[in-house]
């Protein structure tokens, strides 16, 4: 037996239970430890039951040599930074970490030449799969690592007919509509993100259709693009804002736009809730503790990064599952006078 010294080894399992170490391996950490018959069943348990009372741990170095697997996912985003890709990638993690899997999380800045470079060096670290959180609309570099056979789920984002997980942004833009339309606004504005993004794409689109169904038309004078931070939300609101007339609401596609936005309405003397109503989306968690309590539209961050995760173990396994759209749902508060 072990004197708690040593590394418990199957060497020394084998030993002890005078069998091949071949064969404890198989038991242990080969086809046996998932179900498939290697041994006789009283042998497997004699293992199984000493390997317990001594603590032995498998070596997932050895483990991974042996079955051509690193049980390494990697994680590209655009910008950990961000709040919502870091909720995200802790859905990622957590469900990773149940799985006995590790995660390994790397920035692109969502330029192409990065993404590139970082999903190289993944691929060069035998990572298992891939999730990307910054996939764009068209997006022939996806098709370029699926031809080279890398398993692959998108999150947050989707493009093309690639497996993915989000938000059903299209919808939460009709609700953010919705919720104006109610309210009586007939003069609206967004800010609508990058328009390479299937967030600010869907989102804006949703919000459009839904407006014209009400026949209040969005000219393209009250649509600003630009990044999803607070200082791009920022200058898109002064440019809506610097209109005459101004828009009596904003929509921003993003909550850190949406906080841009209250800043540049302050500056201007403008009583958001009141002369202005703005909202975002996401619904993080700052969003319902701000001075003026942001209204927002929910897009369950961390289950996405979840079912991503999900998915992508089941696509190693030899599944084709489905894409998934979440849900969104819309909280009202004091920014939109509620």
């Amino acid at each position: 037996m072990a004197d708690g010294a040593r590394p418990v080894t199957l060497q020394s399992i084998a030993k002890e239970l005078g069998l091949h170490v071949s064969t404890v391996s198989r038991i242990l950490n080969g086809p046996a430890a998932t179900g498939a018959r290697a041994a006789s069943t009283a042998t497997a348990d004699r293992v199984r039951r000493l390997a317990a009372e001594l603590g032995y741990r498998p070596d997932p170095h050895a483990t991974g040599l042996r079955t051509r697997r690193s049980n390494l996912i990697g994680v590209l985003v655009p910008r950990m930074s961000d709040l919502v890709l870091a909720m995200i990638h802790e859905g990622i993690e957590e469900a990773a970490t149940a799985k006995g899997l590790s995660t390994i999380v790397v920035n692109t800045l969502d330029r192409p030449e990065t993404r590139r470079a970082r999903t190289d060096m993944l691929i060069a670290r035998r990572t298992d799969g891939l999730i990307f959180g910054d996939a764009r609309v068209e997006d022939d570099f996806l098709a370029e690592v699926a031809a080279r056979g890398t398993p692959f789920v998108l999150v947050n984002r989707h493009s093309a007919d690639h497996p993915s997980v989000t938000c059903d942004d299209w919808l939460g833009g009709r609700l953010a509509a919705d919720h104006l339309l109610g309210l009586g606004h007939r003069d609206v504005a967004i800010i609508a993100g990058e328009p390479h993004a299937s967030t600010g794409v869907d989102r804006v689109g949703g919000f459009l259709e839904r407006c014209a169904e009400a026949g209040v038309p969005v000219p393209g004078d009250r649509i600003a693009h630009g990044g999803f931070d607070t200082a791009a939300g920022r200058a898109a609101a002064d440019r809506l804002l610097a209109a005459d007339p101004a828009p009596t609401a904003i929509f921003a596609v993003n909550d850190f736009a949406a906080i841009g936005a209250l800043g540049a309405a302050r500056d201007r003397g403008l009583r958001v809730g009141e002369d202005l109503a703005v909202m975002g989306y996401n619904d993080t968690p700052l969003a319902a503790e701000l001075p003026l309590p942001l209204t927002s539209v929910l897009s369950s961050t961390h289950e996405m990064g979840r079912r991503a995760l999900a998915m992508l173990v089941r696509i190693l396994a030899g599944e084709r599952p489905p894409s998934e759209r979440l849900r969104p749902v819309l909280t009202a508060r004091a920014s939109t006078g509620c």
